[in-house]
């Protein structure tokens, strides 16, 4: 009789982009369906490459399961990406592609960023990470999340509009900076 496997999964809690040490860590509850959540993630990204030793980023899966059907799935390919290294790939395409997430296409995006594992589709039609997906759910609800996406900034509910302008003045703040240059970010 073969011995079974035991294999840890890594959660979106554990997953991060960005420096691990970086002094602010930003936290948005998402759902790759949303569009107001595509359009933070673009202000994420800019920030990332304006402030890449002084933010962390950690992105928990918050589908809103009443208007998006799909993004459910996209959340648990997300996962099976992340199990490979290759979470901030998926997740880039997963909103790129926002409008194509059926269980095939994710597999198609799980391809097309260098997924290799062969059982994401079953993976992904047997939710095997969907628990983790209720998890972060359950996380958002008990800190009073009603929609996204919801950003946390050091623990902090960032209240503001989340755009790359917005986004950066708080950082900043926290950083204890008035402006960020080019050269600033060329010597960072």
């Amino acid at each position: 009789m073969k011995k079974a496997e035991i294999v840890e999964v890594i959660p979106s809690k554990k997953i991060v982009v960005g420096e691990k040490d970086a002094p602010v860590t930003l936290m948005m509850f998402g759902d790759y369906e949303s569009q107001a959540c595509a359009k933070a993630h673009k202000a994420v990204k800019e920030l990332l490459e304006v402030f890449p030793q002084e933010v962390k980023f950690i992105f928990r899966h918050f589908p809103l399961l009443k208007i998006h059907q799909k993004a459910h799935k996209a959340a648990e390919a997300s996962l099976a990406a992340a199990q490979e290294g290759k979470f901030w790939e998926m997740h880039n395409e997963l909103f790129a592609n926002r409008n194509r997430l059926g269980t095939i296409s994710l597999k198609e995006h799980a391809r097309a960023v260098g997924v290799k594992s062969k059982k994401i589709l079953d993976e992904l039609i047997n939710s095997y990470y969907g628990v983790y997906v209720q998890d972060d759910l359950r996380e958002g609800i008990a800190l009073g999340i009603r929609d996204v996406p919801a950003i946390f900034i050091n623990g902090a509910p960032f209240t503001g509009e989340p755009t790359t302008k917005n986004l950066t003045i708080m950082i900043q703040s926290l950083l204890g900076r008035t402006s960020v240059t080019k050269s600033t970010k060329r010597a960072a």
